[in-house]
């Protein structure tokens, strides 16, 4: 089911979301609805909290840019290791109509659960990476345009 995007100011935005301590079928249905309202909105990323759920969940797909990629479920993911850094543009579906130049960990190390429970672990690059970093911040309240620099940032933020 697609469910409609929280977008800013909204103050939900900015809360930090709940540990999953429990995978099951309510976890896997908020994925399948991510997937689907990710994908009605033509992103490669999404976020439990942007769909107003406060929980740590994310979905990432860029296999439209790196084919190899297939789409990703992760339910309490955290970076454990990031090395190099690289700026690069971002947008974000709960901030329409805004991009921004974002310094982001070139080479990332993530842990997290896939949906079914299981633990996992990967190493990104490239796209990939910053989807992974920018919804990881979703989960903690952060939004791209807090990792703007200063000099750079939208007016009004």
């Amino acid at each position: 089911m697609q469910r409609p995007i929280l977008t800013y100011p909204d103050p939900f935005l900015q809360k930090k979301a709940a540990p999953v301590s429990l995978v099951n079928d309510r976890i896997r249905e908020l994925v399948r609805d991510m997937f689907e309202t990710m994908r009605a909105a033509s992103g490669v990323g999404l976020a439990a909290p942007q769909i107003g759920v406060g929980k740590r969940v994310i979905v990432v797909d860029v296999s439209a840019v790196e084919k190899d990629i297939a789409p990703l479920a992760l339910v309490n993911p955290r970076i454990v290791e990031s090395r190099g850094l690289v700026v690069g543009v971002e947008g974000c579906l709960s901030i329409p109509g805004v991009e921004g130049e974002v310094p982001r960990g070139e080479v990332v190390l993530v842990k997290a659960q896939d949906d079914q429970g299981r633990p996992v672990q990967l190493t990104a690059r490239g796209l990939l990476a910053r989807a992974l970093q920018h919804e990881i911040d979703h989960l903690d309240g952060i939004l791209f345009i807090d990792r703007i620099p200063a000099a750079a940032a939208p007016a009004g933020h």
